[in-house]
C-alpha cells in the first residue's frame, strides 16, 4: 500500500498546485465589493433593491428612486439603501441630494469601512460634478484614509 501511495504523491501535489492556480477574481473597488454583498436580510428589501438596480440600468430613474424609497420605509437605518439612493441621485445629476444621501448613509454605517469609504468617494464625485474641486479632494482623501 505504501509504495502505491508514494507513486501517487507527485500527482496529488500537481493536482493541489493546479487547484491553487485558479484564484477567485479579486475585487478592486469598494463599489464592486458592495455590489456583491446582500443589501439586507429582508426579502422584500432585497427585491425592491434589485428592482431599483434594474430600473437604474434601464435609466428609469424615477421608478428606481421610488423602489429604493419604499425599501427605506421598511429599513430606514439601512446604510446600503441610502448609499444606493445616493448613487442614483448622482446619475440623475442631483449632486446635492447625492451628497445628502451618502452623508445619511454614513450616519448608519457603523464599522463598515468599505461602505464608509464608498460614501466618501460618492461625496467626492458629486462635489466634483457640482464644481467644488476642493470639497471633492477633501472627500477623496477621507475615502483613501478609510481604505487603508
Amino acid at each position: 500500500m505504501k509504495p502505491r501511495l508514494a507513486r501517487l504523491a507527485p500527482w496529488l501535489f500537481v493536482v493541489a498546485l493546479a487547484a491553487c492556480a485558479i484564484a477567485p477574481p479579486t475585487l478592486t473597488t469598494p463599489e464592486e465589493v458592495l455590489a456583491r454583498a446582500p443589501v439586507s436580510q429582508n426579502g422584500a428589501v432585497v427585491a425592491l433593491a434589485d428592482a431599483a438596480r434594474a430600473d437604474a440600468t434601464a435609466e428609469k430613474f424615477t421608478s428606481a428612486a421610488a423602489a429604493l424609497e419604499r425599501a427605506l420605509r421598511i429599513e430606514p437605518r439601512n446604510p446600503r439603501l441610502w448609499y444606493e439612493l445616493g448613487r442614483l441621485k448622482l446619475k440623475e445629476g442631483d449632486f446635492r441630494q447625492a451628497v445628502n444621501m451618502a452623508a445619511r448613509s454614513n450616519t448608519w454605517v457603523g464599522a463598515d469601512k468599505t461602505l464608509h469609504a464608498a460614501n466618501w468617494r460618492l461625496i467626492g464625485e458629486a462635489r466634483r460634478a457640482d464644481g467644488d474641486e476642493a470639497g471633492a479632494q477633501a472627500a477623496f482623501e477621507k475615502a483613501e484614509a478609510l481604505a487603508r
